[in-house]
């Protein structure tokens, strides 16, 4: 493997402007101004040599569509000779997330909840996977929406499938670090699942979220998520409440649902609460986590990462779950892959 000092400039240019969105990402930037940076290394990418030559000679970046004088400027000092002062900023501010929370951290070897561009994520499945190799994972599931939601582009099942094949295809690549076969299925007002089945069955993890009718009453949201949980296809309950605490969507109350009755029922199914790591969700709340730490529940601490550098945030999980007395021993992605596939599989 050649080391970055060998690496063409066209590669390089692309590694600094991804670098630069990755920082931008996990310091929680505005979306828009992060695209910028990744639809410009996209521009580079599409560029032969000879076309990268001639614009590096001329350095006229900006009359390439993709590319803007910030992202110009960035492409320009790489073919200097120079790290981008952009990048060299973002590196000096960068400061670890929720420190409180490294020890945690540590134990944990994967990530259960993450989306690509195959659904709203904003960047490729590979990407993603060699972003979450990066941060030390062991594994990464790839939990694409389903296809009931329809404004985050849901899979169908023809489109699971294909996704499938792609995944398997970047295994072979990616070894020893594996990609898991998986999904964020929407739980349905009656409680049944978003998918078929048959390839809910096939895969290494599913993830059963609510994400509509979230202001039905509570005993209507009680038997819509004990009917979830309760599915024997069922790994992980994400977000449980959907509220939502800031950001750029705005703020959205917690569903109300009888919380004893579902993580009782997540207790018995071997179904593990979500502590999402979402800034602006931090769901559960701390009074949640505590009940369910009572109750005996099973745990996974998951990002729900849209983009790269969203992969970082798992310290944040990480805090609140230190914080409200979850045991290390019961969140299951601290487990080794044998023995998180042995907990999934025998409940399928």
């Amino acid at each position: 493997m050649s080391s970055p000092d060998q690496l063409p400039l066209a590669l390089k240019a692309q590694g600094a402007l991804r670098e630069i969105a990755f920082w931008m990402e996990r310091g929680r930037a505005q979306t828009h101004r992060v695209k910028a940076y990744r639809r410009a290394a996209d521009a580079v990418a599409e560029l032969s040599d000879e076309e990268f030559e001639r614009f590096r000679k001329g350095g006229k970046w900006q009359d390439i569509s993709g590319i803007g004088p910030k992202t110009a400027a960035v492409i320009a000092q790489v073919c200097a000779g120079e790290v981008p002062a952009k990048l060299v900023e973002l590196r000096s501010e960068a400061r670890p997330i929720a420190p409180e929370g490294a020890e945690l951290r540590r134990l944990l070897r994967g990530d259960l909840h993450t989306h690509s561009d195959w659904s709203d994520g904003g960047s490729p499945i590979e990407e993603m996977m060699r972003t979450a190799m990066a941060l030390g994972h062991e594994y990464c599931a790839l939990t694409d929406h389903s296809p009931r939601l329809r404004v985050a582009n849901g899979l169908s099942a023809e489109r699971l499938r294909r996704q499938l094949d792609v995944v398997a295809e970047l295994n072979e690549q990616l070894a020893p670090f594996r990609i898991l076969t998986a999904i964020e299925v929407d739980i349905l007002d009656d409680g049944s699942l978003d998918q078929r089945a048959d390839l809910l069955a096939e895969l290494d993890i599913v993830v059963a979220s609510v994400h509509s009718q979230l202001r039905a009453d509570s005993e209507t949201m009680t038997r819509r998520m004990v009917t979830a949980v309760a599915n024997p296809d069922v790994d992980v309950l994400g977000h449980c409440t959907g509220r939502l605490v800031e950001g750029e969507r705005g703020v959205r109350p917690e569903s109300e649902f009888d919380a004893e009755l579902v993580f009782e029922a997540c207790r018995r199914f071997g179904t593990a609460v979500e502590i999402n790591s979402r800034p602006e969700r931090r769901d559960p709340p701390g009074r949640l986590i505590r009940l369910a730490v009572e109750m005996g529940c099973l745990f996974s601490i998951d990002t729900d990462a849209h983009a790269p550098g969203q992969l970082d945030w798992q310290g944040y999980g990480c805090a609140r779950a230190l914080a409200n007395g979850v045991n290390a021993k019961r969140i299951i992605n601290t487990w080794p892959l044998d023995q998180l596939l042995g907990f999934t599989e025998a409940a399928h």
